[in-house]
């Protein structure tokens, strides 16, 4: 018996439990079938009066009645529970039902509730704004899963085939953004529950989820507005609990605690539990401490970027040999009323040149030249051996002054890859006559150095220049020049480093320009997790006048490869970002990935 649900009425606690059976021959398969008990006590911890209370009847929960979720709503109980509907099950078959009650001795109605597959649902113990509302978690058994809120204007809409289809076909609409990485698998844990800062909804945050030997099961909680339960005002950072105890480790399921009941009770807050897929247990805090913690947590809302549907913008040119393996890592820029791209091309003897694209929207773009803007012109960028890696790769543009400057990776094939610097007038940029200033390494030729922007402006009279070295974090240099001729080189007089444990934890490195706003420096990064290798992008804010000082740092990324094209390529799962703002438009985010560009 596990994964129980709890209910106060009067001075009785109820709590509704999934119950496993023996092995038993069961239309013709051998199982382990599920059905719903119930027990009722006093205190919320010792049990008496245990019976079955909901059994399989209907064809939509022939194989199994799994997993409750109590709610006492104008006098009726409300038990959501999952439904089975075959066996072995799939995901179609693997759907939210509905049972109510008046006393929890008998069922009067059951229903089919979602037409797609769904687990989880838990109903708000009372009205919102005239509302009932509900939270559920939906493609459990598809992953990704997303947990989702959704509002009834009558009790039967819960069960309305109609209702939900036209909900589904918008779910964009109503998720709560709650796993912090797409590794990461999220269920609704309990019924929420109402207290003096809002709802706190407790939940299973499920760590590596598709990579069984890292899989960590924790339990999580957030704190959702009182009026407004799409809202995030406040989480947890991290697990408030993981397998640690006998019980939790050893059973059915190893090493899985997964929350399922909520309950204020004086001033402790419990959460009700199932360990191993084997035992009913209970955890609890303070409850004033826990709330304050949630109330203050500077993790609320998870922030991500939204796609373009035309993705990709770019893709390699295979009748054009300089660009006929791949088109990506494009510096953005907007100006005189257009967005350019300038991006590395890679061609089949994997030759790194740049190529130039123009869009009067940034998103359609085209290329205004079939020729390269920018190619290997001085020996510290030109192969030395036939088909290895080298050329101009990853440029990065910013205009100061009457000039665009470009800084970008210079790679002969042998020697390590370093910063190179060049420029261009305003006038030659925008007549597209692209002469460029001859270039200049910047950085110490015998240390790996890459990523590398300029900043807006000066800062305290001196130019600022980002860059990254050890190949693992972002480095802050002034200089009094751009005159990098005389053989002064960039150096490291600070330093942004990666966050142990974090989506950042191997290495970072910049994505474009940083841009000046109101808060500070926006400042957009990619980070290589430790745990899978897998780019992601996140962003600092740092201090306008002193760019040293970083004021925040994004805990979760906000963009993660997701779509085939950012999966499968020369190199597997990573996205890489660069940026364009204008006055004109919403800040634009540029996506380069793979072989292709992205926005």
């Amino acid at each position: 018996m596990f994964n129980p649900s709890v209910v106060q009425d009067d001075d009785k606690i109820h709590v509704l439990y999934r119950a496993l059976s023996a092995d038993q021959d069961y239309h013709g398969h051998k199982l382990k079938l599920s059905t719903i008990g119930y027990a009722s006590s006093s205190d919320g911890l010792n049990f008496t009066n245990r019976h079955q209370l909901i059994v399989p009847e209907k064809p939509w929960e022939k194989f199994g009645c799994e997993d409750p979720r109590v709610t006492l709503v104008e006098d009726h109980f409300l038990i959501f529970y999952t439904a089975i509907s075959a066996w072995p099950p799939d995901a179609y078959s693997i759907r939210v039902a509905v049972a109510l009650s008046d006393d929890l001795l008998t069922i009067k109605q059951k229903h089919l509730v979602t037409p797609f597959n769904a687990k989880a649902m838990a109903l708000f113990p009372a009205k919102i704004n005239g509302k009932y509302w509900a939270v559920l978690t939906v493609n459990t058994d598809k992953p990704p899963s997303k947990v989702a809120i959704a509002s009834f204007d009558q009790l039967e809409d819960i069960w309305s085939e109609n209702y939900w289809n036209h909900w589904y076909a918008n779910l964009d609409q109503h998720v709560l953004e709650l796993p912090r990485t797409n590794q990461d698998h999220v269920e609704v844990g309990a019924v929420p529950e109402l207290t003096n800062e809002g709802w706190v909804l407790v939940y299973s945050h499920i760590q590596e989820y598709q990579n069984p030997e890292k899989r960590t099961f924790g339990i999580e909680a957030v704190l959702l507005d009182k009026m407004n339960p799409n809202k995030i005002i406040g989480r947890t950072e991290e697990p408030i609990a993981v397998p640690e105890f006998e019980y939790e480790k050893h059973g059915m399921i190893p090493n899985v605690i997964f929350p399922s009941g909520a309950l204020l009770a004086e001033d402790e807050f419990r959460v009700y539990y199932g360990a191993t897929d084997t035992t009913s247990c209970v955890m609890a805090v303070r409850t004033l401490p826990f709330l304050s913690y949630l109330k203050h947590s500077n993790y609320k809302a998870i922030i991500k970027l939204k796609k373009h549907p035309k993705n990709p913008i770019l893709t390699p040119v295979t009748s054009e040999a300089w660009q006929a393996q791949a088109v990506f890592n494009s510096a953005a820029v907007y100006h005189d009323h257009k967005f350019h791209l300038l991006y590395r091309a890679m061609s089949m003897d994997n030759t790194s040149t740049i190529g130039y694209a123009v869009s009067d929207n940034g998103f359609d773009f085209y290329q205004y030249s079939r020729d390269p803007i920018y190619v290997p012109r001085v020996d510290f960028e030109t192969k030395k051996r036939p088909n290895d890696f080298s050329g101009c790769e990853d440029p990065r543009v910013t205009k100061l002054g009457d000039k665009f400057y470009m800084f970008y990776t210079a790679y002969d094939g042998i020697s390590p890859p370093k910063v190179a610097m060049t420029a261009i007038t305003t006038e030659n940029f925008t007549n597209r006559r692209w002469l460029w200033e001859p270039p200049s390494v910047i950085s110490d030729p015998n240390f790996d150095n890459k990523n590398a922007c300029l900043f807006p402006q000066k800062i305290h009279d001196k130019y600022v220049v980002l860059h990254r070295v050890s190949g693992r974090e972002i480095a802050l240099d002034y200089v009094d020049s751009l005159d990098f001729h005389t053989g002064k080189l960039l150096e490291k007089e600070s330093a942004f480093t990666p966050r142990s444990g974090s989506w950042d934890s191997a290495k970072i490195g910049i994505a474009g320009p940083p841009h000046l706003t109101e808060a500070g420096w926006l400042l957009v990064y990619h980070g290589v997790s430790d745990k899978d290798k897998h780019y992601r992008l996140g962003y600092m804010i740092l201090d306008k006048d002193d760019p040293f000082r970083v004021l925040y740092r994004t805990p979760y990324p906000i963009l993660e490869p997701e779509y085939k094209f950012e999966r499968e390529g020369i190199v597997p799962n990573v996205v890489f970002l660069v940026v364009a703002c204008c006055k004109a438009a919403p800040c634009l985010f540029i996506m380069a990935v793979l072989t292709k560009s992205c926005a």
